[in-house]
């Protein structure tokens, strides 16, 4: 069903999550079942007004403007399926009216897309249904479990943002590799290329040609055959950590891209069902105050087990 939308008021004031967004997206957000191709028409037609004046899709909102939107038919839309049962219920790290910090499960996507209906992102905007703004300020794989941080207004999103491309932020992981790592500290330097596979899969590799990628790892303990690293990321490319330790021929235990295949299957068999990955700690300066907030997340129940045990059969 098709529905008439309420965005019809002539000279509407933005709000302050709202400043400094592209105008396309701002639509996007506002006039939600309206297709995309729509919101570009409308746009290219000169009925979308900021302050009476026509503006271009790459215009940046600014604090003061007044946006005429037409009225337009939005469908009626279902809102992703969520998860049966007592439904996701994350562990708060830290949380302000500006950031919102929690311990992601491995397994769980961070958002929706790609055969995943749903991800982090849409769970906790359903479950908030009162938040006026919730965004992703950065990603993390699948399978990686830990810290993963929100933004609760745009101008904390858009300045942590700031900070993650000026190298101002710290993040670091645990990962558990296969083979003894025999220095106590190594920066690596291997530029890395996405590509589609062959069979549709995008994957990454180390390329000269690609974009530059530095991670530190440190020596943290040997456990049996394996080796615990302190992971430090100085960029944040796709799968960096990953390939950057499989590329060095100690792969992440468990992973199911990058890694030792047939040791995975007998890892399985030995409690480890995933990926042995775990975002630890991510160090940023709050938007607003400006004092550096540290957000730690323990090391989960499974990952900790199977370190035990491969200790007491080492």
């Amino acid at each position: 069903m098709n529905k008439l939308s309420k965005d019809s008021t002539l000279r509407q004031p933005i709000d302050e999550d709202s400043v400094g967004q592209r105008i396309d997206n701002y639509l996007m957000r506002r006039l939600k079942g309206v297709p995309k191709s729509h919101v570009y028409r409308i746009l290219r037609s000169g009925e979308v007004r900021v302050n009476s004046g026509r503006i271009g899709p790459d215009y940046r909102l600014q604090a003061g403007d007044q946006v005429r939107i037409p009225p337009v038919r939005t469908a009626q839309k279902s809102e992703p399926r969520m998860p049966s049962g007592p439904g996701f219920r994350p562990v708060i790290l830290f949380e302000d009216e500006a950031l919102l910090a929690i311990d992601k499960p491995s397994g769980m996507a961070v958002h929706g897309g790609s055969g995943v209906s749903f991800g982090v992102i849409e769970a906790l905007r359903h479950a908030r249904p009162e938040a006026k703004f919730l965004e992703l300020v950065h990603r993390l794989d699948r399978e990686t479990s830990g810290v993963l941080l929100l933004a609760k207004k745009r101008t904390a999103l858009v300045e942590i943002h700031r900070q993650l491309q000026a190298g101002e932020t710290e993040k670091r992981y645990l990962a558990l590799v296969k083979g003894l790592w025999t220095e106590r500290k190594r920066i690596v330097d291997f530029a890395l290329e996405k590509y589609v596979a062959g069979s549709g899969e995008r994957r990454v590799n180390v390329n000269a040609d690609g974009d530059h990628a530095v991670t530190i790892f440190r020596l943290d303990r040997r456990v049996g055959p394996y080796s615990l690293l302190d992971a430090e990321l100085k960029t944040g490319r796709t799968h960096q950590i990953r390939v950057h330790l499989a590329h060095l021929g100690f792969p992440i235990l468990g992973d199911d891209k990058y890694g030792d295949f047939p040791l995975n299957k007998t890892l399985a068999k030995q409690g480890l069902k995933r990926m042995f990955l775990h975002a630890r700690l991510l160090a940023v300066r709050h938007p607003l105050s400006r004092e550096k907030i540290v957000v730690e997340a323990p090391l989960p129940p499974e990952l900790q087990q199977f370190i035990e045990a491969s200790r007491r059969h080492a």
